[in-house]
């Protein structure tokens, strides 16, 4: 009998298997659609906020010696380049929604290869072919590593989709790899805070460390709230879930929080620095989080996550390249440094050097000598007269002061 049942049941299991696999191949070309709507709507966002940050940039500079520090807000093109801010920031929020969180995250690399090429194009400079390509090989040769990762990214990119309803939301915050991925996060973000404001330590990849963190909890929210609000316009209303004003509120304040530890890098460090250390750490730290909370790579073959991989680190030798050519910041120094200028006399107060004399004379700082000035303009002097003996045997002051006049 068990002899006989055997062929039977796998003849009954035969057109579940066939039927299954008929609906896959629809299933992956509808996901990879929405891979590709989400890849393209975050490589527009970040090529508009490249440019429009370049424009607002631009009104800055041109405004640079305006007495009115809010002369910009008059200019057609600072308002141009928030307009093009907001509606790149749209199509990388509303990128999420349709494309997985560790796909969109790498992508921002294309915000740094636009930056690349719109500062080749419109560079200032006067240069020679042969000058141009020795200095700028290195953002020629990040941008194509750059752009060769980021198609690797989309073509091996991780194919998991599910709508963001409240109740899978609510069952990824509380599953256990969610939680233990939160509590050691919560562990290094409370050790790395200690050090930075109680031991000083301010080294960049102690700050960038705490943006990446909470960076990792902005897209994670960021992409629960954009797929309840895109199921809910498809008609499966959930904005009545009390978990998403949740990830409203964490997705705020880790935004409000990540920009005030990049306000406080960019202080202390180079912005090309910035650039290139943030998106390593910040787009590793983000895939982690991505998989651990959404699954991405559940499912996918170790040749799909392999060249995954792969991409990411040629992005990430690409952005670095393009960062490294950068010019550094000089800072102005309004005064002249002690004792810069060799061969100069220079007036000491109490042995100090306070500022070299140009041309021996008897100026502050760099100015001219006043010898030639009109005399109404000269300090008073002091000219020593020698001592007068009275015959009463009273002495006279040993000195007397001149007055000037407006005719002397």
């Amino acid at each position: 009998m068990e002899g006989g049942n055997g062929p039977n049941l796998q003849l009954q299991q035969l057109p579940l298997a066939t039927a299954a696999v008929v609906v896959q191949p629809h299933t992956d070309s509808f996901s990879y659609k929405e891979n590709l709507i989400g890849a393209l709507l975050a490589i527009f966002g970040h090529l508009v906020i490249s440019i429009a940050l370049n424009l607002q940039k631009y009104s800055h500079i041109r405004l640079a010696g305006s007495k009115d520090p809010r002369a910009y807000f008059k200019t057609k093109t600072w308002w141009c380049g928030l307009f093009l801010l907001v509606l790149g920031e749209l199509g990388v929020f509303s990128s999420y929604a349709f494309a997985p969180l560790s796909l969109i995250v790498p992508l921002s690399a294309v915000s740094v290869i636009a930056s690349a090429i719109i500062g080749i194009i419109f560079i200032k400079e006067k240069w020679k072919p042969k000058d141009f390509l020795r200095r700028y090989v290195l953002s020629f040769v990040g941008c194509g590593l750059a752009i060769v990762g980021t198609y690797l990214l989309i073509t091996f990119g991780p194919n998991s989709h599910e709508k963001m309803t409240g109740e899978n939301i609510t069952r990824h915050l509380v599953s256990w790899p969610f939680l233990l991925y939160m509590l050691v996060e919560i562990i290094i973000f409370c050790l790395l805070l200690y050090f930075y404001k109680e031991k000083n330590a301010n080294y960049i990849v102690v700050i960038l460390l705490l943006v990446a963190l909470l960076g990792s909890m902005t897209v994670v929210t960021v992409k629960a709230v954009a797929g309840m609000i895109v199921v809910s316009i498809q008609g499966n209303l959930q904005l009545d879930y009390p978990i998403f004003y949740i990830m409203l509120v964490c997705m705020i304040a880790t935004a409000i929080f990540q920009a005030t530890f990049l306000a406080q890098a960019s202080q202390l460090y180079d912005s090309s620095q910035i650039a290139s250390i943030g998106y390593i750490l910040s787009t590793t730290v983000a895939i982690t989080a991505g998989a651990t909370f959404y699954l991405d790579f559940t499912g996918e073959d170790v040749l799909h996550i392999c060249m995954f991989a792969l991409g990411c680190l040629i992005a990430f030798l690409g952005v670095f390249l393009i960062t490294r050519n950068r010019k550094k910041s000089v800072p102005f120094e309004p005064y002249i440094s002690m004792d810069a200028m060799p061969g100069m006399q220079n007036m000491h107060d109490k042995g100090i050097a306070v500022q070299p004399d140009l041309k021996a004379s008897f100026s502050y700082g760099a100015l001219e000598n006043n010898d030639n000035m009109p005399e109404i303009y000269t300090p008073a002097t002091l000219p020593i007269v020698q001592e007068q003996h009275g015959s009463k045997g009273v002495s006279a002051p040993p000195y007397r002061v001149l007055e000037h006049s407006k005719k002397e």
